[in-house]
């Protein structure tokens, strides 16, 4: 008797594993070095930091970033897109599902950023207002490292 895997499994030699479903958080969810990141959310703005091309060879392709604010209904955060994976897709005023994002720390704060293990995909117009006075890319981290015979004196 044979099994048939639906369409939320996967048959690799002979074993049938589950696929998990993405769990969505919330822009005021996302923490420092928090990695698989899946959103939904909307994009207020756009702006171009770095656009270079590179003549020597024609297998290398331009480099293209932007920061993007982008939003729920919890808070805002800045998107690092790069390339063809999201400032063709991350347009203002476009609703956005980012999957298998990241968090990357510059000058001591927050940026979403997609690397190629993750996506960006446009989807339907979200109806939820973006929480624009919680830009979660203004708080500003510090690391802090704690001697382990600081921590030992203090028990």
């Amino acid at each position: 008797m044979a099994t048939v895997a639906s369409s939320n499994q996967q048959q690799s030699a002979g074993v049938v594993v589950e696929k998990k479903k993405p769990v969505f958080v919330k822009v005021d969810q996302l923490k420092p070095g928090t990695q698989n990141n899946n959103l939904i959310v909307k994009v207020l703005s756009s702006n171009t930091v770095l656009q270079k091309g590179r003549a020597a060879s024609q297998r290398l392709r331009n480099t293209r970033i932007a920061e993007c604010l982008v939003g729920d209904e919890t808070g805002t955060i800045l998107l690092t897109a790069r390339n063809e994976q999201g400032l063709d897709l991350v347009k203002p005023e476009t609703t956005i599902i980012i999957r298998n994002s990241k968090i990357d720390m510059f000058k001591g704060s927050m940026r979403l950023a997609v690397d190629k293990w993750g996506r960006i995909e446009v989807t339907e117009p979200a109806n939820f207002v973006v929480k624009e006075d919680n830009n979660m890319s203004l708080v500003e981290y510090e690391l802090v490292t704690v001697a382990a015979d600081a921590v030992a004196a203090d028990e």
